[in-house]
């Protein structure tokens, strides 16, 4: 693809190369700071918005852990090959091979797997994608230019990529995918005498590659145990697709869940969350429980980092118009920004902290409470450690003093 120099409204565009361009886009300082205005009504939602998702967050690390604790505190372990009707809406622990009787089959491609629990298609296409790389430049005036170099690349994707989006589609159509990525699950899986359901299944692993000896199209092919679809394996085009295959066999699998029947269902917990939890292995319930523990507390730091970025950019967007003023010299503008992250970042940390803190009170007063007097009382002990050691230097500090002195003389004026 060959392009020539051109021009589009709101910029100017220059080819670079066959599947390059670079375009400059140009703002006046008005621009920029009506847009700095309108980020602080963005700014003003995120920080309320980041504040409840760290306060929700904290609620629901809370419930989980209750959850998880109240489970660890009623479960029974059970024989994994017979279904004891007493028990029926206990939470219960079962630990045992996970089979299945049937065949899993993908009619499109037919391919099947004897016994297996999940049969994993993975589809891939070759496609363009658009990649962009932007350089920012302020000006003299508070104007700015911004140079954006967008390149075309081809490559294998899972997921289909939208060409129409491109910033010049012209020469790089992606065409749709006529087959896509899909799993089909054992309807027949038993752990023992149990039940395992289909949807309890999904996501259950790990899996294992499972090659393809056989194709049913003509325009398909077998390359390194997957089809491909295409003409040439070594010299792909835009469309060619590849399809590989997985499966889940049976194997040792350990639950915790309410016994209904012969199966597993969700246990509602009094602390509000619906507990069923599936690992591939053999694990006792004490296990399952700290593992699911710790999930829990990964999550939670997770997503207090996500509420405290949130919180951040939304100071950021509310301290921008500052930055714009400025800008009108590059150097001042330079220098703002940087006091403007800065301050954004303090207020996050007094912010962040302080929500949580109140969430804690809120979902937790007694560990709250206790955590707040222990800091109480660190900070007075500190204090008096300093306010003694401030004393025990005075009196050697005065003496040095006095002994470094000089004693009165003749020569001394009275």
């Amino acid at each position: 693809m060959a392009d020539d120099d051109a021009s589009e409204p709101g910029g100017s565009w220059t080819a670079t190369g066959s599947d390059s361009f670079t375009e400059t886009e140009h703002r006046s300082w008005w621009d920029r700071l009506g847009g700095a205005f309108t980020g602080i009504l963005f700014g003003l939602l995120l920080i309320p918005g980041s504040s409840f998702l760290l306060f929700w967050n904290e609620g629901r690390a809370v419930q989980t852990a209750r959850s998880l604790a109240e489970g660890a505190g009623i479960v029974v372990s059970v024989e994994a090959g017979r279904v004891d009707p007493a028990l029926d809406g206990r939470l219960v622990h079962a630990a045992g091979p996970i089979t299945s009787a049937g065949t899993l089959r993908d009619a499109e491609f037919g391919v099947a797997a004897q016994g297996a629990l999940r049969l994993i298609r993975t589809v891939e296409m070759y496609q363009w994608r658009e990649e962009t790389q932007s350089e920012t430049r302020s000006r003299v005036g508070g104007g700015q230019e911004t140079v954006t170099t967008y390149r075309y690349v081809r490559g294998w994707s899972s997921e289909p990529i939208d060409s129409a989006n491109f910033r010049r589609p012209d020469g790089h159509q992606n065409p749709p995918m006529r087959f896509r990525s899909r799993e089909t699950v054992a309807s027949d899986a038993r752990l023992g005498a149990r039940a395992i359901t289909s949807t309890q299944l999904s996501g259950f692993g790990p899996s294992q590659a499972l090659p393809v000896t056989t194709v049913q199209g003509q325009r398909q092919q077998i390359v390194d145990g997957a089809v491909y679809l295409g003409a040439d394996p070594a010299s792909p085009r835009i469309g060619d697709m590849r399809v590989s295959f997985a499966v889940v066999p049976s194997g040792p699998g350990s639950v915790i869940g309410r016994q209904a029947g012969d199966g597993f269902e969700p246990y509602q917990t009094r602390a509000g969350d619906r507990l069923f939890l599936l690992r591939p292995g053999t694990h006792p319930a004490s296990d399952m429980i700290r593992a699911a523990e710790s999930e829990n507390r990964v999550l939670t730091w997770v997503l207090r980092g996500v509420g405290a970025v949130l919180m951040f950019i939304g100071f950021l967007l509310i301290l921008r118009p500052l930055v714009v003023f400025a800008d009108v010299v590059p150097l001042f503008g330079s220098i703002i920004g940087a006091g403007t992250g800065i301050v954004a970042g303090l207020l996050t940390l007094l912010l962040a902290p302080l929500v949580i803190a109140v969430a804690w009170f809120w979902f937790r007063p007694l560990v709250a409470g206790i955590v707040l007097a222990a800091g109480v009382a660190g900070a007075v002990v500190m204090s008096r450690w300093a306010a003694a050691r401030r004393a025990a230097r005075a009196p050697v500090g005065r003496a040095s003093a006095a002994a470094a002195r000089p004693a009165a003389g003749p020569w001394v004026s009275r």
